[in-house]
């Protein structure tokens, strides 16, 4: 699997504020845990579960920060997935770590924030 494909394509994604390339990243069946799924929708566990739920959250993400722009500051992958280290518009620092199915699709995501993120 090319992760660094993968990961460039999240990141030109996002850039570009495009949410169906953003989208085109994930499994269908994806597993998303976030602390901003626990702000956002109430949720204690923080997880999303599938394309529909993650495109809504990706969606409002996007309203609240108008100025989005991620800026990458490592690539570690070992087998089956990898990590991306990146600092968002705000400071804010994020840990993805993504696992991705046989198709390199993202198919289990865990966000870390460095400060609690909206």
């Amino acid at each position: 699997m090319d992760f660094r494909a993968h990961a460039d394509a999240w990141l030109a994604a996002w850039q570009a504020r495009d949410l169906d390339a953003i989208m085109a990243c994930y499994a269908e069946n994806v597993d998303f845990v976030s602390s901003t799924v626990v702000r956002r929708w109430g949720r204690a566990d923080g997880r999303l579960h599938g394309k529909a739920e993650l495109r809504r959250h990706f969606e409002l993400g996007l309203e609240l920060a108008p100025d989005l722009t991620f800026t990458e500051e490592a690539l570690l992958t070992r087998p089956g997935g990898y990590a991306l280290l990146y600092r968002r518009e705000n400071g804010n620092r994020v840990l993805d770590v993504v696992e991705l199915d046989t198709h390199g699709h993202a198919a289990r995501v865990n966000a870390y924030y460095e400060h609690q993120q909206r």
